[in-house]
Order: structure tokens, then sequence, then C-alpha cells
């Protein structure tokens, strides 16, 4: 059963009046209700694409934020094979809010990091929303190190609303543990490409996402800090978060056209919960195209790219 989001309450009034007419349907056989809800269905599609035409930035944060939206393990089980999960960060402990371990793709060996959520109560309390721990960047970090020893590319899910700001996590050197993680990302000599799948939130989406190539998912976000903590810091009132939206330009659109992410992959009408498989296969696809772009370069130039088109963020046009 479809989760309707706040500015969808319409979508839900038509689509569910139209589901209750097929129910009745098949409780009384001797109803002829398929003209009226086929009216009630070409109404609620128009709705949908009228909604969904020209998103505003918090609206596409409530997307990107829905809880049946694919989950990193989602696109594990879908786009993997033989994937073979690494647990723990040889220090502390296992952070379940970054899964990740050796896979193919295509065929090809490679090395899969994500964040997972979750996607029931329980899940979603055992992964911790998402928000990592530092034992859940040293373990990405152990694990990106493997791949480029055994010269493996390195591909990262990034759904994250930021790193876990608790006091635990902050005595076990969580801004350490996420700096140390994106130095590893510039350093390897191996193609790392990134995609984020829901929210890439702050230095914990920049962690994993320091990336030869990003991409987004169309309704997808990515900023230094989330609408309401913007607006609780410059409003002092986290109901601002609309306007926070606004000004951190945190969309696919607006990172692509700065220069911050490199391409965007399309989602289903109404978002990718509204069509999971397709999405998944689009976000294959755009992996794909990112590690052909990266073929046959040695080590030297993959630092040389990942380093320069970081560099350059900010400067976009100018010379390299």
């Amino acid at each position: 059963m479809t989760q309707y989001l706040d500015f969808e309450k319409p979508l839900a009034e038509i689509e569910g009046k139209a589901e209750e007419l097929r129910a009745l349907a098949r409780q009384n056989a001797e109803m002829d209700v398929e003209a009226e809800a086929t009216a009630l269905d070409a109404k609620a599609d128009k709705m949908l694409r009228d909604l969904y035409k020209d998103l505003t930035p918090w609206r596409k944060c409530q997307v990107a934020r829905h809880p049946e939206r694919p989950h990193c393990q989602d696109y594990i089980a879908a786009l993997f094979s033989e994937y073979t999960p690494l647990a723990g960060d040889r220090n502390f402990a296992d952070d379940h809010a970054v899964m990740g371990g050796l896979a193919r793709f295509n065929d090809r060996p490679v090395m899969v990091i994500g964040h997972e959520k979750g996607n029931d109560t329980k899940s979603r309390i055992e992964r911790n929303f998402g928000m990592a721990r530092p034992e859940g960047y040293r373990k990405a970090v152990r694990l990106m190190e493997m791949a480029s020893r055994f010269g493996l590319p390195v591909i990262t899910l990034v759904d994250t609303p930021g790193a876990y700001p608790g006091k635990g996590a902050e005595e076990r050197g969580q801004s350490e543990a996420i700096a140390r993680a994106t130095e590893t990302c510039l350093q390897i000599g191996v193609p790392l490409v990134s995609v984020i799948i829901g929210e890439g939130g702050s230095g914990g989406a920049v962690a994993f996402a320091t990336a030869n190539r990003v991409a987004m998912l169309e309704h997808s976000v990515y900023s230094v800090i989330s609408p309401e903590g913007c607006a609780s810091i410059l409003w002092k009132d986290a109901e601002k978060m609309r306007e926070a939206a606004e000004a951190l330009r945190l969309t696919a659109q607006d990172l692509k056209q700065l220069g911050v992410i490199d391409r965007i992959i399309k989602e289903p009408l109404g978002g990718a919960h509204r069509g999971k498989s397709a999405t998944i296969d689009s976000v294959g696809q755009a992996i794909d195209a990112m590690l052909t772009e990266l073929d046959g370069k040695d080590r030297a130039a993959l630092i040389s790219d990942r380093r320069r088109k970081f560099l350059n963020m900010g400067n976009k046009g100018l010379a390299a």
C-alpha cells in the first residue's frame, strides 16, 4: 500500500476512491464501475504529472526521504552477483548503518559500499536510520584500501541524513573517521564511482562520494546540512526548512549545473518508490557508463582525475 507524502494528499483521495470502487465490484459481481474507476485513474495520472512536473527543493527532500524508496540492500540484491558482505572496522565494532563487500557487477569484480537505512521499525533501529558511527567510516576505509590493493573498482551508494552525532560517536573520533574516509577516497588508485540514491547528508555523504564520477537520482538531495538543521541555525526556527531548502541548492539539477555531480539519473513518474525495478535498472546503467568512462586509466591518472574534479568545484568553466 503506497504511503503518500503531505503534498500528495489530493492524489491519495482520488486513487483511494478508484480502489474503493474496484473493491466494491469484487464483492458484487453485478456492479459495473470500471468506467468510473478508469476516469478516476486518468484524473490521478494527470494530477501526479502536475505534482511532479516542477517539484520545489523541499518537496524533493520529502521524496528523497520516502520510506518506500529502494535502499542500498535493494540495489545490491538486484545489480550485483556473488555479493560477500565484509563486517567490522578491525578496531572497535561493526556498524550496521554501513554495508559493503566483494561482489560482481556485470561479471566484473568490484567492491560495493553503501549506507542502509532499513525498511521497517526493527531494521531502521538496527541500521540507525542510515547514520553511520566512526566504525562505519573506518569499515569503509578498510574496504576501499582492500579494493585498491587488489585493483577492484569501488562503487558507493549514498543514502544518509548525515553522520551520527551522538556522544559515543564523538568520543570515538567521528570527525577524524569522516576525514580519513574522504582522504582514502582521494588516494585509492582504482576507479571510484558514487550514486546518491536518496539523501546525501553532510560529511557523512562526502566521505563516500569523493569519487571520480558522481551521479544522483532525479529526486535525491545532496547538501552540507539538512534544511531543518540549516533553518535552526540561520533563523532559529526549524519550520523555515522550505526557505532553507531553496537556499542550499541541494537538488540534482542545481548540483549538476554547479559541477558538483556529473549526471542525473531519471526516476519514474512519482518517484523511485513508484517504479523500483525501473529505478534500479537505471542506476545500474549509470554505474556501468561511469565505470566505462574510467576504463584504461592507470593509478596516477585516476587519482589526478579525482583531485582535479574536486579542486575545480566552484570554478566551473575555468581550465583544470
